[in-house]
């Protein structure tokens, strides 16, 4: 395989846990398999007469906590002309911040591959996607009205609400039927934001854990279960959750064969998606992330499978 120049925006590397941190492990596999690397922020990208560019800074890396990587000096690239490929690994939240560099980095992806391709992410929010799915899903609600709300809590009983947009398991709320907080929590949710809320049915085998499944390419490639801490509803990892060993259901194989088109039709090649008790609840396309828990479990290095599939998408898209 022909050298790649490889850049990956993303949050600043030397604040980055490289112990679980998935982008790190993405940047590992493509120095392993001798590819230039760059990065660089969001805020280092800028858009002048036509071009597409970054400040951006040579990158080596390795496996050597609090000196994982080397920068070299910072220079001023053309995305469209100056790379093969751009991974966008930023993490959310997906607010206009996100949804602006995606935008920019559409400008040059028809020149660049970039990983997961910006307009699908832009158009795939983690939370609404799944909602082409409802057959999949756990009873679930999108709405800022109030009335709405009531009429779902008395139907279903029992509740968690979040943020449309939130992201790691923060401002996650569950409201058991007795629970006289809710509209005080609702003031509190529309005095921060202006964006609606989603709002499900809660599904108590979350306590057994929450599925993270791996699809590259729209394929399922691994999993990893998620199990909340103590009386926590949120299994996030970043929420004080722990990664478990299990293995794919035939509904998750199932949810995966139902969703796998459409990611593979939006060119969103690293997907993550959130599976509780057979119920798909999210579809992660900004930076999902659980692949070094997976290959602790497992042995196996889901990043050699990523890079075989972009390797092989330059070389049939892209490559002159």
């Amino acid at each position: 395989m022909t050298k790649l120049r490889v850049a990956l925006q993303m949050d600043p590397i030397e604040n980055i846990n490289i112990t679980g941190d998935t982008s790190f492990a993405m940047a590992e596999q493509a120095q392993k398999r001798g590819h230039e690397l760059w990065i660089f922020q969001p805020e280092h990208v800028f858009y002048e007469e036509g071009i597409v560019s970054a400040y951006a800074k040579p990158l080596k890396v390795k496996r050597e906590q609090g000196n994982h990587y080397e920068l070299g000096e910072e220079k001023i690239i053309n995305l469209a002309d100056d790379l093969d490929v751009i991974l966008l690994r930023q993490d959310p939240p997906f607010d206009m911040n996100y949804i602006s560099s995606a935008h920019l980095l559409d400008m040059v992806a028809a020149e660049t591959l970039v990983v997961n391709d910006p307009f699908w992410v832009n158009n795939s929010p983690e939370k609404i996607f799944p909602l082409h799915f409802p057959e999949l899903m756990p009873p679930t609600l999108v709405t800022k009205n109030r009335k709405a709300i009531d009429d779902f809590r008395a139907k279903h009983g029992d509740i968690v609400i979040k943020p449309l947009f939130g992201n790691a398991g923060a401002a996650v709320f569950r409201i058991k039927p007795e629970d006289g907080n809710l509209h005080a929590l609702l003031d509190l949710f529309f005095s921060a934001s202006n964006e609606p809320l989603m709002v499900q049915a809660f599904v108590k085998e979350v306590f057994a854990g929450d599925k993270r499944i791996f699809l590259i390419d729209g394929e399922p490639a691994g999993v990893i279960n998620r199990i909340p801490k103590g009386n926590d509803i949120r299994s996030n990892l970043a929420a004080g959750g722990s990664a478990a060993a299990t293995e794919l259901s035939e509904r998750d194989l199932e949810i995966c064969a139902a969703i796998g088109p459409a990611l593979k039709e939006r060119n969103l090649l690293f997907v993550g998606i959130d599976v509780i008790a057979g119920r798909l609840t999210e579809i992660n396309v900004t930076s999902p992330t659980g692949v070094r828990a997976y290959l602790g479990f497992t042995g196996i290095d889901l990043m050699e499978k990523y890079w075989d599939v972009i390797e092989q998408k330059f070389k049939n898209e892209y490559a002159e």
